[in-house]
């Protein structure tokens, strides 16, 4: 590997790597050369390994400045360089609460560790031949994953499918560069190390490979799934007109509250992802068993929602109203609608709508692409384009050395052109770096990753 300077990779560090919220266990990590040394100025128990690339679990208690009584706590330790990190790498386990946590990072930091930036322990690995870039860039993937897909698609590059199938190519592309410097090192000589034709097959067949890469790059940018938008709202609040307007759908539109009774469905496209739009039964107090069923159709449509669109035609949107509202963690978008009716401007967090005034839905319409959007954006979707956009380089290269060597043209041209293909290429793996990527990558992390 090449770059113009390693990150700090001689510093010991120490975050936090658990939720920092109360919890039954919370993990403190720490890595680097010092590892052991600033462990052992806080955990009692016995002494660490020392032998290379050992492991070791143990148990003991942690002595805290400000802390009267021993606490207990567990120790798991990693000897470089058959670890994480390819450092020394030590998790001190101990009871999740936070005033002792930032106690024993505070120790810890005194002890002669430094806080780690975001992403740095990941980073380390990179540095350390552990990951390499691809893979990196799954491991905070895999934890903002959301679904299914996500989290499979970011397992798979966490296991290497996105570089592994690379790494022939980059040989064999290596192999043929060598092969044409050697022809030209030899160029008086009567030696042939590549004929024409299987330096034309050979490239020809890497434009092939990397022509997969780019499709399957662009088919895991998005995650395919449709994102679920429900209109909730008291009833007579303009819901089922909206939902026409949006969906061109059929539901039927009166003056009389509680028209709708049962819920409806319609998929539409919004700025090319996928969305179900979802027409709810008004919030309203059950006075009959198809009402109840009505209510609890609804109710359980909201909670299955990841965009909640609560409809108000007086853009009051009252706390008592709220109740119906369940928490499900769906993004919630207040819409004042019927807005063609009042001059009033909308106020707040809510947006102005109408399905008759020109232009009426357009504010909603975008908040929605907003919301469906980031949704739908896979959690690899950064690393996805990032390498995309090195597949797309490389491949102009080798479409430039294909007809150089298709016309027989002079070797050191054909050469050129292959060096330039191998760029990226080492970019895209993180064969070849800069400080800069590097910082723009593992600054997505978190702390402790």
């Amino acid at each position: 590997m090449t770059a113009t300077a390693a990150p700090h990779p001689g510093d010991t560090i120490v975050a936090l790597s658990s939720a920092p919220d109360p919890g039954a266990r919370a993990i403190v990590r720490v890595s680097g050369p010092n590892a052991r040394a600033v462990v052992a100025r806080v955990f009692a128990a016995e002494p660490l390994p020392t032998s290379p690339g050992s492991r070791r679990f143990v148990r003991g208690v942690l002595r805290l400045s400000g802390v009267s009584s021993p606490l207990p706590a567990v120790l798991y330790f990693f000897a470089g360089p058959k670890s994480y990190t390819g450092q020394d790498l030590a998790e001190l386990h101990l009871v999740g609460s936070p005033p002792l946590v930032e106690r024993l990072i505070s120790d810890l930091l005194s002890a002669g560790a430094r806080p780690a930036r975001p992403g740095e322990f990941t980073m380390r690995a990179f540095l350390a031949g552990k990951k390499d870039l691809p893979q990196a860039e799954a491991v905070q993937a895999v934890i903002e994953a959301g679904t299914d897909s996500d989290l499979s698609a970011a397992l798979e590059q966490l296991a290497g499918g996105v570089s592994r199938p690379l790494d022939a190519l980059r040989d064999d592309l290596l192999n043929l560069l060598a092969d044409v410097e050697a022809a030209l090192d030899f160029a008086d000589e009567d030696i042939e190390f590549v004929t024409q034709a299987a330096t034309v097959a050979r490239v020809r067949g890497a434009v092939e490979h990397l022509e997969m890469v780019r499709k399957q790059l662009d088919a895991r940018t998005l995650s395919g799934r449709s994102v679920r938008v429900a209109l909730v709202g008291l009833p007579n609040a303009g819901k089922s007109s909206l939902f026409n307007a949006l969906a061109s759908g059929a539901a039927l539109v009166s003056p009389v509250a509680g028209t709708t009774r049962d819920y409806l469905t319609k998929p539409l496209a919004l700025a090319g992802v996928p969305v179900e739009l979802v027409d709810t039964a008004g919030w309203l107090d059950a006075t009959d068993t198809i009402e109840e069923q009505a209510q609890r159709l609804g109710a359980e449509q909201a909670t299955r929602a990841d965009v909640i669109v609560w409809c108000d035609e007086s853009g009051a949107f009252g706390a008592r109203d709220k109740t119906h509202l369940r928490a499900t963690g769906a993004e919630l978008l207040k819409v004042r609608t019927k807005s063609d009716l009042t001059s009033e401007v909308s106020e707040g967090q809510s947006l102005a709508c109408s399905v008759i005034a020109p232009g009426g839905l357009d504010l909603l319409l975008a908040a929605l692409v907003d919301a469906a959007t980031s949704l739908t954006r896979s959690a690899l979707a950064p690393s996805q384009s990032r390498c995309r956009g090195h597949v797309l380089a490389c491949l102009e290269h080798l479409w430039e050395a294909e007809t150089l060597a298709a016309r027989g043209e002079h070797p050191e041209l054909l050469a050129l052109a292959l060096r330039g293909a191998l760029e990226p290429l080492g970019e895209m793996t993180g064969a070849i770096y800069t400080n800069d990527l590097l910082d723009r990558i593992f600054s997505r992390f978190c702390i402790g990753k």
